[in-house]
């Protein structure tokens, strides 16, 4: 492909693994404020034993090259199930195998396991990022593959994906720390609750205070200074979860370790500790403005304890460290009465055979008015007192 006659020819190129470019290179194709698409996450994940075939994850990044210089990229991955993507469409799986297609192979440009939004159209340019929707399309079809997809972009990014990409939507709930006029709206933990109404707020000092009268203490970690040992709990603590719920546990206590030692910054852990032992940790990731909430788990079942580890310390951290914003994960309704409200997240999808994207179109249409319905639906339970 090129961009017009004058200019020096476009060329895409598969990456089987991150190891085949520098970091230096992928990392000057976005601004490092996601630390999800930084080249030391996503090699780490393939250093480090997350992404196993048997699960489905082949490493298959995309990358544009004019001459010897690398112009875009996309982190993608060859997927020959829908494990760990967080946008469901086993249904048209289904559908592909009652009419004697193979859905799968499918081709995903996404971050494995992080229902994160974040660049995956990797370029400085909007014309490189439409050149790379392109190379996808052609990509697929040249590999004679059902479909590829692109999840959890940015908004900005939407518009490089022409009206064959069809359009999915979905809802998070986010914390936003919104902007008054000499700064941050709310300065501490008093000042954000002050702005929701009494009941919830009642609601909320009760679960930190039945946490507090237990003895607990939280001790925040970051991940320059977490030990060995700061690391094993919180790799405990996530396998005790995923055993809980009969899930496979992707992320090894190697690949923790290497966020500590390669992410510094990004890496935060909030440790809950009962008579000098942690019985609790959530795991988290720091962004430009942004906090991340990942993975969670506790040997304890205490009243109040899940929403203060994974909620509430996550708040305070961003009152004291000056972010925006946090974005604790997918789902939960539940979130909603802790001032976590609802936020469109978005993905695109391109099928290769022509009956079926014509028959899918309405469908992803009727799925985006549901979810609108349910956003405003939501809307209307804020726990926040009115605003002029």
């Amino acid at each position: 492909m090129s961009t017009d006659a004058a200019a020096e020819p476009v060329r895409a190129r598969l990456l089987e693994g991150l190891s085949e470019l520098a970091p230096a290179q992928w990392d000057a194709l976005h601004d490092g404020r996601n630390p999800f698409v930084a080249h030391a996450f996503l090699s780490g994940l393939e250093r480090h034993g997350c992404l196993r075939e048997e699960w489905g994850w082949r490493p298959q990044h995309l990358t544009l090259w004019r001459g010897e210089q690398l112009i875009a990229a996309a982190p993608a991955y060859l997927k020959e199930n829908s494990h760990g993507e967080f946008v469901f469409d086993h249904a048209w799986a289904h559908a592909y195998a009652q009419h004697g297609l193979d859905y799968y192979p499918k081709w995903l440009c996404a971050v494995p396991y992080s229902p994160v939004t974040g660049p995956r159209l990797l370029a400085h340019d909007p014309a490189d990022r439409r050149l790379l929707v392109e190379a996808m399309s052609a990509l697929a079809e040249r590999l004679g593959l059902s479909s590829a997809h692109v999840n959890f972009h940015g908004e900005d990014e939407d518009a490089c994906f022409d009206p064959d990409w069809l359009a999915r939507s979905d809802v998070q709930y986010h914390w936003r720390n919104p902007a008054g006029a000499d700064g941050p709206a709310w300065r501490d933990f008093d000042g954000f609750l002050a702005a929701f109404d009494h009941k919830h707020r009642k609601n909320i000092r009760q679960e930190r205070a039945k946490v507090a009268r237990a003895g607990v203490s939280f001790r925040t970690v970051a991940g320059a200074d977490a030990s060995d040992a700061d690391l094993a709990l919180m790799h405990g603590f996530y396998l005790r979860t995923f055993a809980d719920y009969g899930n496979h546990p992707a992320l090894t206590l190697d690949f923790l370790r290497h966020l500590a030692r390669e992410l510094p910054r990004a890496l935060v852990i909030f440790l809950a500790e009962l008579d000098g032992r942690a019985i609790a940790g959530a795991l988290c990731l720091r962004g430009g403005d942004t906090l991340y909430g990942r993975y969670w788990g506790a040997e304890t079942a205490l009243p109040g304890l899940h929403f203060e580890t994974c909620y509430y310390q996550g708040i305070d951290y961003c009152l004291r460290e000056g972010l925006s914003r946090f974005e604790p994960g997918a789902q939960g309704e539940h979130k909603l009465a802790r001032g976590f409200l609802p936020t469109f997240v978005r993905s695109r999808h391109w099928i290769a055979h022509e009956g079926f994207r014509a028959a899918l179109a309405p469908w992803c249409r009727d799925e985006r008015a549901s979810i609108r319905d349910y956003a405003r639906t939501l809307a209307a339970h804020s726990p926040f007192k009115p605003t002029d």
